[in-house]
């Protein structure tokens, strides 16, 4: 694979800008990783010679690291690594300094990572030599690439995102062509006058790396010319949500005009997936700091055809165990489990979706590992049947009952030669459906009492869209239309009990209320699944209605870097973080 490095060729000072202790970075790897375990070796750059010594620079474009090496060298001669994350202002330097000892003829340093997605940023790294003088080579970087790299000339289409900013008579305008690829335009303009992008991976609260991108200017007897193409996702970097803006000078004058930031969204879900893996920590791989909505965000991400490499990350760091507090209160025992029945079967549905995406045996086998788990408080003791809500065996719940039934069946569809999953689904839903979890409006209040009635608590939309999952994913296992129907029952009284104004909303985005991190995520889930009832019956009623969301919080609770909130309807007060994000992007595409 052709690395794809560019060069900046100004060197600046060869002495390193004061600058506190480097703080480690971790992407897949954190720094000071030894470079045997490197995927790659390639040579970016040219050697450098200082003194007959031979400074090296060597990158590894899988990993996104970078290492210096010094040969032909003698006893005390130095190598280091300098990286900064402002285009080659200023740099911690000095990192992994490595001396060439007695009997040598060189040494290597450790390798330093070229991005910090966590810091929503990009750096450059120079080899740097003392070989009785000290010498260094240009800074490198991976180029920017997403569906094609900085410099292209803009594709087909071209959709303005934002409003278009003025200077002097001159229009300033940005454009996205159909591909995401970001480019600016000036118009009504003269000669010497200038356009550029400014590119942020921090949501527009800095750009050092990326200000002037493309900058040129109009030339004779023209009145306006527009840049290259340049991209606002990183997936090599594990750099995504970025954000652009056109700016533009008149040529006499030295103040400048911008416009408003925003990222591309060449499909409605493609960006609403984009501004969801902005808050993925890929070294960490989740979304902190909440386990089983990450769970569900995974699902989301697969759902959306998202990134492969992160699902797969996300399944080799987390399938360990962890202590009480590094992923949950609770500790997680490995593959998933945890004293949380439900959130473990969050966990079994988001590797049902990963396999669905990626058909990769391993996460079908993780969601039977942990159905079996879950299946393990199946407890007819109590009402009957039911999944326990913890393993305390305190609550028979909603919402950890759809979970199994949706789960089991699941499981019944794609475990080749299934003589077990099939008949537990079944079995769950049979009792699911006259558990009196489903009161007489057909919503589905949050659980049972001790005496197993049920208890009339809050109507929440994700139990009601378990319910309507776990029943279509019945029918498909079995064919009974009778679980079809019911499902049917549960999608027709949320249209009318749960919604306003035709508009899906929650019991906490009304008024003056506010949701807490869990109950974000709730409308997605719910609309997951009423997808799936569209989807399955071909209802035009359905789809409709699927659709009205899409387009409602698509037009009125999207910012311009495609950020979706909990109020659909983008009333206030409103509030936006990943866990809405995952949640809008659920609706996207539930209308398909």
């Amino acid at each position: 694979m052709r690395t794809l490095l560019v060069l900046l060729l100004v060197l600046g000072s060869l002495t390193p800008m004061p600058a506190a202790a480097a703080a480690a970075v971790c992407v897949t790897s954190c720094d000071t990783l030894d470079p045997s375990q490197a995927a790659q070796e390639s040579f970016p750059l040219p050697d450098k010679v200082i003194n007959g010594r031979v400074l090296r620079l060597h990158a590894s474009d899988p990993d996104g690291m970078a290492w210096a090496s010094i040969d032909s060298a003698v006893e005390g001669d130095a190598v280091w690594l300098d990286r900064s994350w402002d285009g080659g202002a200023t740099w911690d330097g000095l990192l992994g300094k490595a001396t060439v000892p007695s009997t040598w003829t060189g040494t290597r340093t450790l390798m330093y990572n070229l991005t910090d997605p966590a810091s929503h940023r990009r750096g450059l790294l120079r080899a740097c030599g003392d070989a009785q003088g000290v010498g260094c080579t240009a800074w490198i970087y991976p180029a920017v690439c997403d569906t094609a790299c900085d410099g292209t000339a803009p594709g087909s289409g071209d959709s303005q995102p934002v409003g278009s900013t003025t200077i002097f008579g001159r229009t300033v305008r940005l454009h996205f062509d159909g591909n995401g690829m970001a480019w600016a335009g000036i118009e009504a303009g003269g000669s010497g006058d200038e356009i550029w992008l400014d590119r942020s991976w921090d949501a527009g609260a800095s750009w050092p790396d990326g200000s002037s991108l493309g900058r040129t200017s109009v030339p004779s007897g023209a009145t306006g010319t527009h840049t290259t193409a340049f991209a606002t996702r990183d997936p090599r970097g594990r750099l995504y949500g970025g954000a652009v803006r056109a700016c533009g000078r008149e040529a006499t004058h030295d103040q400048g005009s911008c416009t408003a930031w925003a990222s591309p969204a060449t499909t409605r879900a493609a960006g609403a997936a984009d501004a969801l893996m902005w808050s993925y920590e890929p070294y960490t791989a989740w979304w902190p700091s909440s386990w089983w909505n990450s769970a569900v965000a995974v699902t989301a991400l697969a759902d959306a055809g998202g990134s492969d490499a992160a699902l797969a990350r996300t399944f080799d760091v987390n399938r360990v165990a962890f202590p009480a507090g590094a992923r949950s209160s609770d500790p997680i025992d490995g593959h998933f489990i945890s004293r949380a029945i439900d959130d473990t079967a969050w966990w079994g549905l988001a590797w049902i979706a990963a396999y669905d995406r990626t058909h990769d045996a391993r996460y079908l086998t993780e969601a039977t590992t942990i159905g079996d788990y879950v299946s393990g408080f199946w407890d007819t003791g109590t009402c009957g049947g039911g999944v326990w809500w913890d393993r305390e065996r305190t609550y028979k719940n909603a919402v950890t009952s759809g979970l199994y039934l949706r789960l089991a069946a699941s499981l019944h569809l794609r475990v080749a030669g299934d003589t077990v999953w099939g008949q537990r689904a079944k079995t769950a839903g049979d009792w699911y459906l006259n558990s009196g979890l489903i009161n007489a409006s057909g919503l589905v209040n949050d659980g049972l009492t001790a005496s197993c009635a049920n208890n009339g608590q809050t109507v929440w939309t994700y139990n009601q869209g378990l319910g309507i999952g776990g029943l279509v994913e019945l029918w498909r296992a079995t064919g009974e239309t009778s679980y079809l129907d019911a499902a049917r029952r549960l999608g027709d009284a949320a249209m009318s009990g749960l919604t306003s104004g035709g508009v899906l909303v929650e019991s906490c985005d009304t008024g003056t209320n506010s949701c807490d991190d869990n109950q974000k995520q709730f409308k997605g889930i719910f609309m997951r699944y009423f997808g799936d009832l569209a989807a399955a019956t071909g209802s035009a009623t359905y789809r409709a209605f699927a659709q009205k969301q899409a387009d409602t919080l698509w037009a009125g609770d999207r910012d311009p870097l495609n950020r979706i909130g909990q109020r659909w309807t983008g009333t206030t007060p409103n509030v936006t973080d990943w866990r809405t994000q995952a949640s809008g992007l659920e609706a996207v595409l539930a209308a398909g």
